[in-house]
Formats: structure tokens, sequence, C-alpha cells
């Protein structure tokens, strides 16, 4: 990663950096507010309908409702997290406060009937919906509106995960890929922060999650080696996982793509899209007798289905229920249904990094740790931020694997993202040339 010309903060604008931050603090308490209000209602949601299966048969209707809200309500509201990476860069207050209540009811019911969605994407949104409407009710200067987005961001990020400083470093990180934005590094830290303190405040809990296998056993054994020694028959084992990491991340991005094209070519009427894809989950699940894909998929009181948590575990996930996940959350959100893509994208990582760990004779819960980051920095192309993440997850002992995991599967996915509206600063290979400032989208559609 190279930092970017913002790097310094000239004198002249040390003032406008402590306005930003000075707007920050708002944005971060309502964020992590919200966030608050959003995991709550998440978890009541998730456990209807564990508590009642037949939902399930009600994601296509619902599909349909979402779709016409935001035709009908939602003005821009439905380009989601690219919209406000585009406003990051041409700031025009084309973000809508809207934008935070949409994306909340609507994940909400996508997670009630069953559908393979995450719930990143509706925090980063609902604090950049907050931020844009700020920006706009309380005329602030436009110079400042990019970081307060950036910090609504960071907000929301550290909240609805319980990571601050991986959901600051994220918002600085995913506007330019190979790119940091230093400039915006105080009021993203400080909403960060706050953003998870207020959400906390609330009452609200995340899931633990641990690596212990490194740290245990019989000196002699390979997965007691202690974590600040580099084992190199480890990390090569390491680099091999991480590379499949990566290649997961692209087929996920690529089956997202040829899905949403496809759905788009063969179904003019956008309100079938969803109707048709929820048909799809639907019969997906009946076909394979398995529920494990439905949802979020962090855990299950469902004995024998698999988890998040049970790809921590020998023999808690199947060889093929990574492309499971791939599969109904490329469905899923090609559809048209909303959501987020990033604890799909971990449950991706975590039941391949299960696997792996067995096909390679590794630590179990190490290799679904590392998958769990991996695949995520791979999608997002946040590899500095998905390894701050890991430590704040997993602890900072793990730092050195979960780094070389998150920038291996980094490079070995190529430029392919989850957000289209992503720039390219700097390639991922010496021989990638494109124009300055070049989106995802438009490097996509120069290689056809």
């Amino acid at each position: 990663m190279s930092p970017s010309s913002e790097t310094a903060v000239p004198p002249g604008k040390r003032s406008l950096v402590l306005l930003e931050t000075l707007w920050a603090l708002p944005v971060a308490i309502l964020t992590g507010s919200a966030s608050a209000l959003f995991l709550w209602s998440l978890d009541h949601v998730t456990r209807l309908r564990f508590a009642f299966p037949w939902l399930l048969f009600g994601l296509p209707l619902a599909g349909a409702a979402m779709i016409w809200a935001y035709r009908r309500f939602g003005d821009n509201a439905d380009q989601g997290t690219n919209l406000i990476l585009k406003q990051v860069h041409e700031p025009s207050g084309a973000v809508p406060a809207r934008l935070a209540p949409f994306i909340l009811l609507s994940t909400l019911l996508t997670h009630l009937c069953g559908g393979s969605a995450g719930r990143e994407g509706t925090a980063v949104q609902m604090g950049g919906g907050i931020a844009g409407g700020l920006v706009r009710w309380c005329r602030m200067p436009r110079t400042i509106e990019p970081h307060v987005l950036l910090a609504g961001m960071a907000a929301g990020f550290g909240a609805v995960f319980g990571t601050p400083l991986a959901g600051a470093v994220f918002a600085i990180e995913v506007s330019i890929i190979g790119r940091l934005r230093w400039a915006a590094v105080l009021p993203c830290l400080v909403a960060g922060f706050v953003g998870d303190a207020t959400c906390t405040a609330w009452g609200i809990h995340h899931t633990p999650y641990a690596i212990a296998s490194l740290l245990s056993g019989p000196p002699s054994a390979a997965h007691s080696i202690p974590p600040w020694q580099f084992h190199m028959m480890l990390a090569i084992k390491i680099v091999l996982a991480s590379m499949c990491f990566g290649l997961a991340s692209r087929l996920f991005v690529e089956a997202m793509h040829f899905l949403g094209k496809q759905s788009q070519r063969w179904l003019t009427q956008p309100l079938w899209r969803p109707v048709v894809g929820g048909l799809i989950v639907i019969g997906l699940t009946f076909v394979i007798h398995d529920r494990s894909y439905l949802g979020l998929g962090v855990s299950s009181p469902v004995p024998g289905e698999v988890s998040i948590l049970s790809s921590f575990q020998a023999g808690g996930a199947h060889p093929w229920s990574w492309a499971w996940k791939l599969l109904f959350t490329a469905v899923t959100l090609s559809a048209g249904f909303k959501g987020g893509e990033v604890t799909p994208l971990f449950f991706i990582g975590a039941a391949l990094g299960n696997t792996l760990g067995g096909w390679f004779n590794a630590p179990i819960d190490l290799f679904a740790g590392l998958g769990f980051v991996a695949v995520f920095a791979a999608a997002s192309n946040t590899p500095l931020a998905c390894a701050i993440m890991g430590m704040e997850l997993f602890g900072k002992e793990h730092g050195l694997y979960l780094g070389l995991a998150c920038f291996v599967a980094y490079l070995a996915s190529g430029h392919a993202g989850i957000y289209s509206a992503q720039r390219l600063g700097r390639g991922k290979r010496p021989s990638s040339n494109h124009p300055p400032e070049t989106t995802l989208a438009e490097w996509r559609s120069a290689k056809k």
C-alpha cells in the first residue's frame, strides 16, 4: 500500500481537519445508536426465522416489496455503498438521509425471510446516510463532505463488528485501491471508536471468536509454536491457502456480476428479479435439505448446521460448505435483496479455511480465522483494515499470519471487488496500466 498525495495536512487545512473531526462526533453517536438498533432487531428477526421456518416462503414477496419501495420512494438510495464512494470522490450532496431507514428495514426483511446476506453494508450505508443528511441539513461546507461521509462509514463498520480501529482504517482504505486517504484519518479514528462505544453503551454484545491452537499443545507439536515466532512450513501453507482465499473472493465477485447481468437480461421488469431469486433460494434449500446457508450464518441453534462459529472446529464445515454459501449469497444479492456481502464472505472464508486446514494438516481454527478475514480483504480490496480486524477479533499475537493471509489473498484476487465505485490507485501488478481515477466498473468494461 502506498500513501496518497494527502499524506500530509498543510497548516492551512488544520482548521478544516478539526471541523471534520467535530462533525464526526454527532455522526458517530447517531450511527452507533442506529447500529445498536439494527443489531438488536437483527437478533430478533433471526430468532423469528428459526422459530417459524415457513417464513422462507415469504422471500419472493419480501423482495418484490423492497424493490417496489426503493423504486417508488428511495430515489438514488438503491446504489448503496457505491453511492457513498462516488460522493467521497465527487461530493455533490447526493447521499440521501433516507438511505439509513431504507437499508435498515430492507435488510431486516431479507433476514426475516432467510435471504443470505450480511450486515456490514447496512451499517456502512446507515452511517453514510446519517452523514449525508447532516451535511445538507446543517449546510456544512462542501469541502468537508467526503471525510464526514468516510467518518460515517468508519462508525458503522466499527460499531457493527466491534472493531473500531479496523473501521477507521477501512474507511480511509476503501475508496482508492492501493492508497490511503491519510487526511481523513483523524475524523475516521474518532468516528470508529465513538461509534463502537455508543453501540456498546446501548448494551449490544458482539460474537466472541478465538484462535487457541497456536497457544496450546505439546511443545513438540507444530500447532503449539509461540505465535510471535514465524514458522516457515506453516507460513508456506498459509500462502497456498491465501491464494485459494483470493480466488474464492474473485469467484464470488464474478458470480455476482454474472447473475446480476443475466437477471437484467432475462427479467426486464425489476420486480420479477427478487421473486425469481427468492424462488431459487427456496428451491436450493430443499434440494440440498440444509438451511445452513440461509440468513446471516454466524451461529445456529440447530445441531449439525454449518455456521461461522462451527467452522472454527474440526468437522464443523463440509468440504463444499463455502461454495454453497457463495451460491446462496450471490443469488440473493444479485436478485436485488438488501443487506451486505461481508458476513457471508466471513462464512465463505471460515468454511474454506476449515477445509484447507484439514487438507494441509494445519490448525483448523487458525485457518478458519485466516479465511474469515482474507476472503473479505480480497473482495473489498482492504487488506490492511482486514488484518487489523483479525487482530481485534482474534488477538494481536496472530498478527503476522493474519497480515500475510490478507495481503496474499488481496494480490491473488486481481482487479475485482464488491464495490464497483472503488478507484484504482496503484495496480496490484506492475503491468496493470490504467488511466488515472479509473473505477473498478470502468476497468471491467475496458477489459471486455
